[in-house]
């Protein structure tokens, strides 16, 4: 049986000129057997809410040459309204790209990919953890799979009512918790290789993980999951093994162009939803995460960390997973994300992902093996 590799990638934003912001990735992608990533966003045409955020279905055409399979569900699922949504859907369907996690109801987005490859059954689901409840599917409504996630927030022995808290409790709610277990516990009986894919994390901040996320990520390895990948967050975050399996909590952003976040932009056309303010969030990001974005990205306005990304790379022989790694990657200027080298940039990556692990008290460790990282347990 031949030796195959599965190559993951985090939170995909095409726009203008989609095609040349896979140039740095391109080589990386063709070699790998699986391409597994995560639409961030939906696509469509005449969409009144996208206005000029260049999100016309014609952007997506690079993603038929890269890609194997996609995740779709996220916080901003529901930002184009059902249409949107429609559009895209279709678009995949037209153009033969497989994807889990949206759909026009809740059985469709619930609906695993599985696929055959050399032979070997691999099985893909994609669960929400963000919300917000608009981009949520239901039985007669659009929108994506999900698990919801109950916030407390703890005053500790701070006699401060309606004050800051001193801890922020986080859990997945029990209904939805369930289901996602017994899709998994469905889908192992019809698989080889099973990947869950979580839209998930703390948003802008580094390093850190709220609690519910290894609660979701353990139980999907309890339930069946040979590897667990997550994006959302727009900074990496660090790798563990549970079990001996792999868990990538935040693939950060894979493709991203996406000037509507930068604080002097414009919209020119397009109308807002109570919803969706592009404008409006550009401001009210850097006031709710406390950062600027770099006026020298003009493309990439996210956290300056932004800039350190991978791409997971597994090894697959004899229908397992044997071994987990990683391709480190830059973004640069331009808004284009490379693959780099160990010494072009790669032991840049290395020692942030080595750092955030540390900080996030994971239990992954990394080594070089030619151009690619190697994960190890610690």
């Amino acid at each position: 049986m031949k030796p195959l590799t599965m190559l993951a990638g985090g939170d995909i934003i095409l726009g203008e000129d989609s095609a040349a912001y896979f140039s740095g990735v391109a080589e990386a992608l063709k070699n790998a057997d699986i391409r597994l990533g995560q639409l961030e966003v939906m696509y469509g045409n005449d969409i009144a809410a996208y206005g000029d955020l260049h999100r016309e279905l014609t952007n997506l055409e690079p993603l038929k040459d890269f890609f194997d399979v996609l995740t779709l569900s996220g916080n901003h699922m529901f930002d184009g309204g059902t249409e949107s949504i429609a559009q895209t859907l279709g678009w995949l369907d037209q153009n033969q790209i497989p994807h889990t996690g949206g759909g026009m109801n809740q059985e469709e987005a619930e609906r695993p990919v599985i696929m055959v490859k050399e032979g070997i059954r691999f099985g893909f689901l994609n669960f929400n953890c963000t919300g917000p409840k608009a981009a949520w599917a239901g039985p007669d409504k659009a929108g994506g799979a999900y698990v919801e996630i109950l916030t407390q927030y703890d005053l500790g022995d701070v006699a401060n009512p309606g004050g800051p808290p001193t801890s922020i409790k986080t859990s997945p709610e029990v209904t939805s918790f369930c289901s996602m277990i017994r899709q998994i516990e469905a889908l192992r009986l019809r698989c080889d290789i099973l990947t869950v894919y979580f839209h998930k994390g703390l948003v802008h901040k580094p390093a850190k993980l709220a609690e519910y996320e290894k609660l979701v990520s353990y139980a999907a390895i309890d339930a069946g999951a040979d590897v667990v990948f997550a994006s959302h967050a727009h900074l990496l975050r660090g790798v563990e093994l549970y079990k001996g399996k792999a868990i990538y909590h935040g693939l950060n952003n894979f493709i991203a162009w996406v000037p509507s976040l930068r604080p002097d932009f414009k919209a020119q056309k397009g109308s807002k939803t109570a919803d969706f303010d592009p404008e409006g969030w550009a401001h009210k990001r850097m006031e709710m995460f406390g950062f600027v974005p770099d006026g020298n990205y003009p493309t990439y306005p996210f956290h300056p960390q932004a800039v350190y990304t991978i791409a997971a790379l597994c090894h697959i022989e004899e229908g397992k997973i044997v071994r987990n790694g990683f391709l480190p990657a830059i973004v640069g200027k331009d808004g284009i994300t490379r693959i780099v080298s160990r010494k072009e940039g790669g032991q840049e990556v290395l020692a942030y992902m080595e750092t955030i692990t540390r900080q996030a008290g994971l239990n992954g460790v990394y080594q070089w093996a030619g151009d690619e990282i190697i994960v190890g347990e610690g």
